[in-house]
């Protein structure tokens, strides 16, 4: 599994689940600070937009927290389709994706 603690010293070609936590935490504050700036816009004609960006931050926040509890089951950076290794460059860049390339372009 591309999480396993390196045992004696460093891993250059993954992440630690130190490294994910880190980003995943990251992630969060961002989404939740997406969200206060969402909920200080009065209503207005953009209120339809604004409502869909807001739904869209609670879908991604909600996939964060799904990352967090897949650190913790020993489960992240593994596909959830084909059960193979995520790129750590990928998790680099989408810290909360269940899915590798090939299977998240099979799901849209």
């Amino acid at each position: 599994m591309s999480l396993d603690t390196p045992r004696s010293g460093t891993r250059p070609e993954g992440l630690t689940a130190r490294e994910a936590l880190q980003r995943l935490e990251h992630e969060r504050a961002s989404r939740l600070t997406q969200l206060r700036a969402l909920g200080e816009t009065g209503p207005g004609a953009e209120g339809q937009v604004m409502s869909l960006h807001k739904d869209t931050v609670r879908r991604v926040l909600a996939e964060v927290e799904a990352a967090f509890a897949r650190v913790r089951d020993g489960s992240y950076g593994i596909c959830r389709t084909c059960y193979r290794p995520i790129p750590v460059e990928r998790l680099e860049i989408l810290p909360y994706t269940p899915f590798c390339v090939a299977c998240q372009r099979h799901a849209t």
